[in-house]
């Protein structure tokens, strides 16, 4: 049963957020929400333990999809980026702000980038493209997500100075071409570079805040060097290009990491936990 405790402790932790929300905005919503969230991910890793392939792409759709078809399609909010400054401009506390501060900006000193491997509606559709493993080596082209925040902050500041109309809408709006912008993008950059997650190393503007904190992550691959063979099949199939077979907090050790544990996965000698 030890194997089960790490996906209970984690289920409590979103308990814990679901059920302050709940009472500080005196709002249902958040306790069902992050209940719900919680709980996908908790059965995803419950999977995991017992030794399923398919318990990430599990979490990927029971919350990816959840995300972007019922909180942003239908209840129309939008919960990329540029939902996070329309938000923090009107001094509001809601939505897109919390999913962010919970996610992508505190979040990750508990778990890294788990919200890039078991979370991320853009993600789930470019895992299932053919290059899982990527192929050739890692271009020089990160600067690019810098310039795509840097875009996402400056449009709703302008609109916001410009004072624009039915914001509200404007925004849905850019949820749905902001989507239809990231999955071509996305699909296009795969092929290109013959690497599915290229559009999450060069282009995702949400990185911006997930590598901070990411890099002081409690939960995150550990190896231990003298089990370790130097076969190398860890290194092959992981798909953001990391350095799991050493023991290091260096900058593409501790914040590229998005939790897939396929390397765990492929090691003979589990020297990788």
């Amino acid at each position: 049963m030890k194997k089960y405790i790490p996906p209970l402790l984690l289920f409590c932790l979103f308990e814990i957020i679901a059920v302050s929300l709940w009472l500080a905005k005196d709002n249902l919503f958040y306790l069902l929400n992050f209940t719900y969230i919680g709980g996908c991910i908790a059965v995803g890793l419950a999977l995991f333990a017992r030794g399923e392939r398919y318990a990430r792409r599990f979490v990927q759709f029971a919350v990816g999809s959840y995300m972007l078809v019922y909180l942003g399609l239908i209840c129309r909010e939008n919960m990329q980026i540029e939902g996070f400054w329309y938000y923090l401009f009107l001094g509001v506390f809601e939505a897109a702000v919390i999913h962010y501060a919970v996610a992508k900006i505190f979040g990750p000193l508990f778990f890294g980038r788990g919200w890039c491997g078991y979370a991320c509606w853009t993600a789930m559709i470019l895992d299932l493209l053919p290059f899982k493993r990527p192929e050739g080596r890692r271009r020089r082209l990160g600067f690019v997500r810098y310039l795509v925040f840097a875009l996402s902050f400056t449009l709703v500041a302008g609109l916001f100075l410009m004072k624009a109309a039915n914001l509200d809408k404007v925004m849905f709006w850019l949820f749905v071409g902001g989507n239809v912008f990231y999955y071509a993008t996305g699909i296009s950059l795969a092929f290109l570079c013959r690497d599915n997650r290229a559009f999450c190393k060069y282009v995702c503007p949400v990185t911006v805040f997930l590598k901070p904190m990411s890099y002081y992550s409690v939960l995150r691959v550990h190896c231990d060097e003298e089990k370790c063979i130097g076969c190398g099949k860890c290194l092959e199939v992981c798909p953001m290009d990391v350095e799991v077979n050493r023991e290091s907090r260096k900058r593409k050790n501790a914040t590229e990491c998005i939790l897939c544990y396929e390397c765990v996965k492929e090691c003979p000698v589990k020297a990788l936990r």
